[in-house]
Formats: C-alpha cells, structure tokens, sequence
C-alpha cells in the first residue's frame, strides 16, 4: 500500500512538468492554480466515498496554537529570504531580519514543544534513530528533485529554445525512472530493512545528478535524459522504504505524528530546493558571468547592466529584452552561456547535498529495525 501511494506521490510530481508544459501553452500559465479547483473537488468525493474514517475517542481536541504559528512562521521566512537575497543582496537589512527571524522561530518552537502538555510534534520521534535517517533521506531527494526539475525545465526553454510542452515532456525519463525503481526499492526493503535500498538509492541519484553538473549549451538531449533517468530509479528505490520506516515503524502513539512530520519534510524539501537552488543558480550564474563579460566587448556601463539583468531576471529573454538593441546579439550568448554554467555548477552543489545525505543516513540508520510486541521500536 504505501509503495503503490509512493508511486502515485512521485508518479504526479515527476510528470507534473510535462502536464504543465501543456496548459501553459495552451490555457495560459495562470490556469494551473485554477485547474486545482475542480480537482481539490473531485478529490474531496471520491475520498469521502471510498475512505472510511478513523476516530480516537480519547484524544483531545486541543491545538498547539504556540507550536503552530511559531514553526509556521519559521518554515516561511526562510524561502523567502532565499528568495528574495540574489535580488536585494544578502546583507539587505530585510534578508538578514528574516534569517534571524528563521533561526529565532525554530528555537522558540523547540522550546514549547519540550515544555507544552500536548505538543504539536511530539519529540520523542527524534528519538529514534531509523525515523532520522527517513527524514534526512525524504527531505533530502525532494529538495534536489524540485529544485532540479524547476532549474532545468528553465533552461531548456530559455537556452536550448524549447516550448513548455516540450521542456515538461524531457522530464519524462525520470518519471520513468522512478517508477521502475519503486517496487525494487519495496521489495528490499521487505528482504533488508530500508537501510540499504535507501543508501543506495541516494548515492544513485547523486549518480545521475553528477551527469546534469556538466550541462553547457551544446549538451546532447540523451545525456539529459538518461541523467534524468538515473534520478529517478535513485528517487523510486528512496521512496517506498523512507515512507514506510517514517510511518510504519514509529510506536503506535506517535503514527500520527509522525505521517504528519514526513509529509512536512516533503514539502518543505520541496520548497526549499527551488528556493535555494534558484538562489545559487543565481548567484553562480552572476559570477560566471563575470569571465564571460570582461571578454564580451561591452563598456563597463553594459556591463554593470547586464548583471543587475541577470541576477533580477527568473529568465534569459526577460534579462535580454531591457538591453539595447545594439548589444542584445552579444548579451544572449553571455546569458546562456553564464545561465547553463550557473544551472550546471547549482546541479553540482547538489550532488555533494545528496552524497552528504547518503553519508548522513549510513550512518545515523541502524542497520535494522524491528517492531518489539509493546509496539515500541527495537533498533539494532
């Protein structure tokens, strides 16, 4: 059951570029937040009429009102101040109140929740070391997936002149990837434990993501694909075993709380890898930009100009169309050629996030877990 909500979870988010590249051709870009409308409904229906609900008599009806706005308030700040920083600067006052507030947030949410009768999050999950290791690895993929599929289907559109059609539908080869990874990632779990499928399915991510760190303007589409492909078998062998250790292997008191903490590192690893990675992708694409330009020709005002373009532009044309019309021929090879050495070196600090999480797991996930009769978690 959960390899087959797995498979529906990364099944969608992996093909949602591709489904996305044709309602923004074809309906407009702003049709994709209405479109949510009659499937949240459809959703709602077809959950009310098929899933039975459960109910625990005993529990109390009390909200951790402290705990919630103080971790809301922290998982907010921190986008947008990876947001907003490659535009306004880093040391902008504003950049350095929110990653102070973000920091200020977090600690304060620990505090109640050690201190509150009825936590949020019930600490206690931290206490077990396979459902750490499930986390790192959860979070881990999603930010690099998110973060990865965002970048990428930018360049393709802004540097190789693909349409969003086309861009989502290169994406593909990892939906593929994932899906045929899914069940081989069940089943050693079933045989091994969710340790080893885990690890290896991290390190084969970083395999394929190692081939997308080498992106330049000429790089053949089957070398994007097969990386991409590589990606996601490393994604389907991590998803089903993280699930499954996260939620299923916790004590019977904490189940909830801890479906709700994994489908929290989802969406925040989600999140945070298009924050961060465009950020980087930036901030990186700024500084090579820098050796292409001191050879372009241009004066030290285009230049200038040019940098500020693109650092505050989300695409290459936007950057382009506010330069002169004189300098334009050059400012498009400088941007495509700084924007694929900026996406490819963000693809590169990505491999090294993902091997430090494969490390990070190998070592803080017992080697295997078992559920003892009191329903608590046995590791060894």
């Amino acid at each position: 059951m959960i390899g087959i909500w797995q498979a529906v979870a990364w099944g969608g988010l992996s093909a949602g570029p591709a489904i996305s590249g044709f309602v923004t051709d074809g309906l407009g870009w702003r049709w994709l937040f209405w479109l949510n409308l009659p499937l949240a409904a459809v959703t709602l229906v077809v959950v009310r009429l098929t899933t039975p609900e459960s109910r625990d008599p005993d529990a109390s009806g009390h909200i951790d009102w402290p705990g919630l706005a103080t971790i809301g308030l922290a998982v907010l700040a921190l986008p947008y101040a990876l947001t907003e920083g490659p535009s306004v600067g880093w040391a902008d006052p504003r950049i350095v109140a929110l990653l102070a507030a973000t920091v200020v947030f977090a600690v304060a949410w620990y505090l109640i929740e050690r201190r509150v009768r009825l936590p949020l999050v019930d600490l206690r999950l931290f206490g077990i070391r396979a459902c750490n290791g499930a986390l790192t690895a959860n979070l881990t993929m999603n930010l690099a997936y998110a973060g990865l599929s965002f970048l990428l289907v930018l360049w393709l559109q802004n540097v190789r002149g693909y349409s969003a059609v086309e861009a989502g539908s290169l994406m593909i080869p990892a939906t593929a990837g994932v899906f045929l990874g899914i069940p081989v990632g069940g089943a050693l779990d079933t045989r091994r434990g969710g340790r080893p499928p885990v690890t290896v399915g991290l390190a084969v991510a970083s395999a394929g993501l190692t081939a997308l760190a080498f992106l330049d303007t000429g790089t053949p589409v089957e070398v994007i694909a097969t990386g991409l492909f590589v990606v996601g078998l490393g994604l389907g062998l991590v998803s089903t075993p993280v699930a499954n250790t996260a939620v299923g292997e916790v004590p019977a008191d904490l189940a909830g709380t801890a479906a709700g903490v994994f489908k929290m590192s989802s969406m925040l690893g989600g999140s945070l890898g298009v924050a961060v990675l465009t950020a980087l992708a930036r901030e990186l694409t700024a500084r090579e930009a820098s050796g292409v330009l001191d050879d372009s020709g241009l004066t030290d005002a285009e230049i200038i100009r040019v940098r500020q373009t693109l650092v505050n532009s989300d695409s290459c044309q936007e950057a382009v169309d506010t330069l002169p019309p004189d300098v334009r021929g050059e400012v498009v090879r400088v941007a495509e050629e700084s924007f694929s050495l900026g996406v490819a070196d963000a693809m590169g600090v990505t491999v090294v996030l993902t091997l430090l999480a494969t490390v990070v797991v190998f070592f803080v996930w017992p080697r295997r877990t078992r559920r003892a009769p009191s329903g608590n978690v046995r590791e060894v």
